[in-house]
């Protein structure tokens, strides 16, 4: 990008036209172009700016394509793309706009669980008044309980947060364990999270996931999907963790080991588990999860919101200034990390 030069952007989303407008009006270096469902293969050609949902060129089709933004927080798709081994395109991720929503999705988790909501229900289903209600809805109280964050990106901290209020007490692994404050190119919601990263009590590095499993009365997981994070829940994490301790997956389902969590709900060696994300998604019909009475399923919804493109729209804008005025992007692909 020359100074002054005019940039081509192409937008493959349904935006509305009031949105659109904002994307045009951070620049008048910028020719804004919207093409969804399809992108014509005549303007691969000369656009330097992509935002897409899922139409991505070959890397000989747009040769003067210099960055990529994508409507998601997961880079899974986009990293099966041709156009995702060209070192000189920058991919950037939707990571950060999701993070009040989901937050909310797991403590909403968190105190079902912790009240007997999915109890609840089924003596609603059954119309019967439970005859010793005061026992089996004794719950105690969620101050002073321990929740175990594996990752600390921007939902973890979120959720952190949310849950401090409660009076929990936080613990987290992360990749970088000695590095607690949130990096200035990790995309949040400004009032958001703990970008100093001052809640967890301890933080622990990704490998000693085991060590912190002990400890934890929920265990929520947000890490990206990476060979390396990879059924890191294993039978040998599941089984450290207490017997009334309960999981919450809003990452990816490759993260957990599905069989042995399976195994571990049968045996109960875990009390439960609250899943939006499968290794197979969506979930088959024949998944023993669906009949199991200690299990909570949700569709991979977790992030959904009826203002997912306004937020959406809102990282973009930022990002294109940053862009114009080269500086980092925020949630810019790590190629080697692999997210």
């Amino acid at each position: 990008m020359a100074d002054n030069e005019q940039i081509n952007v192409i937008v493959s989303i349904d935006f509305s036209n009031e949105i659109m407008a904002r994307i045009r009006a951070v620049s008048p270096l910028l020719n804004v172009e919207q093409h969804f469902p399809d992108v014509p293969d005549a303007k691969w050609k000369t656009a330097e700016v992509l935002y897409t949902v899922r139409n991505y060129p070959k890397p000989a089709d747009a040769p003067l394509l210099r960055w990529i933004q994508i409507n998601s927080a997961g880079m899974g798709r986009v990293l099966r793309e041709d156009i995702s081994k060209a070192e000189d395109v920058a991919i950037t991720s939707a990571s950060g706009i999701h993070v009040t929503q989901i937050a909310n999705y797991c403590l909403m988790m968190i105190l079902a669980f912790h009240y007997k909501l999915p109890t609840m229900l089924d003596f609603q289903r059954q119309g019967k008044w439970a005859d010793n209600q005061y026992e089996i809805f004794r719950p105690s109280d969620l101050k002073g309980k321990t929740l175990g964050l594996v990752g600390y990106g921007s939902i973890a901290r979120e959720t952190a947060r949310l849950a401090q209020a409660f009076g929990m007490t936080v613990l987290a692994t992360k990749h970088d364990a000695m590095t607690a404050k949130e990096s200035d190119t990790d995309y949040s919601p400004e009032g958001t999270g703990d970008p100093d990263g001052v809640i967890p009590e301890r933080i622990y590095p990704g490998e000693a996931l085991a060590t912190m499993a002990p400890e934890c009365d929920y265990i929520v997981l947000t890490v990206p999907m990476t060979e390396q994070t990879r059924h890191m829940v294993n039978e040998r994490v599941l089984n450290a963790m207490k017997e009334t301790a309960v999981l919450v997956n809003i990452a990816r389902g490759g993260v957990v080991d599905e069989k042995a969590m399976i195994k571990a709900l049968s045996k109960g060696t875990i009390r439960g588990v609250a899943l939006d994300v499968f290794e197979q998604e969506p979930l088959p019909e024949d998944s023993p999860l669906w009949k199991m009475d200690n299990v909570i399923i949700s569709p991979h919804v977790s992030g959904n919101t009826d203002d997912y493109h306004e937020k959406a729209a809102e990282l973009f804008i930022a990002n294109l200034k940053r862009y114009l005025d080269k500086k980092p992007l925020y949630n810019q692909l790590n190629r080697e990390a692999g997210y």
